[in-house]
């Protein structure tokens, strides 16, 4: 593609995020910033733009990520979360087990060709499933739509409930820590950022270049070594980058090679994030949350959106982001077993 006309696209995209996000903005939605702009790279990635975020922008902003929520860590909220442990762990199994539901159900009824439905229904741990999708049988291209359309789906409906679920909007929550400090706390911040985000993915764990400076920020922060704090616009930029690459992935081929299985892919995400929201009203009833804490904590990902999107709400983000890491970590480790189980409990004739 000519330079220019990829500036030219590029400058395109950047006023329809603003024009997106701004009214979502003033329709008082949290994480305008990250909807906004995922929105419009839907659109332009489905009219065969083929513009692409690089790998390494994307990690960038994950890192940014990870420090916000960092900064929402404080010693109490630890204790908290220790004391809650049972119920945590309790939310991620069952979120991991109504995905391999509605996944067999699916693949059962043939609603999705071959076993895509079991691989493609996993909530978390794209990039793995789509790896291992085509050995058992399933078509990767579908499985990785059917994995985006969860995340943007999810994005969508998460947003909607912490619209309305908010009581009252959260002045410049979109910022999360752009709080006025000085240069040692910004450059410690990017010092955690760096080295967090490089030994996690150095040691190869799952989403490391958010996960990294997460754990090691929260650490640092909660014992006050290190004040987390980055300037607004680093965090703006983040949001847009997050909406950006996850909309870039629509794109008019897939859309093609899909359209006859789209009805099917969104019965199985609607119902995924359903029961799981149904799971998170039940919470309520056992935990002393609200229904909007409950309900991004049960969203079956992604960590990074629902993390803005916690973030730009009243929603105990600390308690969202121990359940939402905990469920990437145990889909990673259970999705393919659970997606080859479902691959060979059904008969063949119901996955020809």
């Amino acid at each position: 593609m000519p330079p220019l006309r990829t500036i030219g696209l590029w400058a395109a995209l950047a006023a329809a995020s603003a024009l997106i996000s701004y009214g979502l903005m003033r329709a008082q939605f949290p994480a305008a910033l990250l909807l906004g702009p995922m929105i419009a790279a839907i659109a332009f990635g489905v009219g065969g733009s083929r513009l692409r975020v690089p790998r390494s922008a994307f990690q960038a902003s994950q890192a940014a990520i990870g420090c916000l929520v960092a900064h929402a860590v404080t010693g109490q909220i630890a204790q908290t979360l220790l004391a809650d442990g049972p119920l945590i762990v309790a939310v991620v199994l069952v979120t991991v087990a109504v995905s391999g539901l509605v996944g067999w159900i699916l693949t059962r009824l043939r609603v999705l060709p071959g076993t895509t439905a079991a691989w493609g229904s996993s909530p978390g741990g794209a990039s793995a499933m789509v790896a291992m999708a085509e050995d058992f049988g399933a078509d990767p291209r579908l499985v990785a739509f059917m994995q985006y359309v969860r995340v943007a789906a999810v994005v969508f409906s998460a947003s909607l409930a912490a619209r309305f679920l908010m009581e009252t909007p959260v002045p410049g929550a979109s910022a999360g820590v752009g709080e006025v400090t000085g240069p040692l706390s910004l450059l410690a911040t990017l010092a955690v950022a760096v080295v967090g985000a490089g030994a996690a993915l150095a040691l190869r764990v799952p989403a490391g270049a958010q996960v990294g400076p997460m754990v090691l920020g929260s650490l640092l922060h909660a014992t006050g070594l290190v004040r987390m704090a980055l300037p607004v616009p680093i965090l703006e930029l983040a949001y847009a980058c997050i909406g950006i690459y996850v909309g870039l992935r629509f794109t008019r081929e897939t859309l093609r090679l899909t359209v006859t299985a789209l009805p099917g892919i969104l019965a199985a995400t609607f119902s995924v994030i359903t029961l799981c929201a149904a799971w998170g009203w039940g919470l309520t009833l056992l935990l002393p949350i609200d229904l909007l804490t409950a309900v991004l904590a049960t969203s079956p990902g992604g960590l990074d959106s629902v993390a803005i999107i916690a973030v730009g709400s009243k929603a105990d983000v600390s308690f969202v982001l121990a359940v939402q890491t905990l469920r990437l970590f145990v889909v990673l480790l259970t999705g393919p077993l659970l997606a080859k189980w479902i691959s060979r409990s059904v008969p063949e004739t119901a996955i020809r």
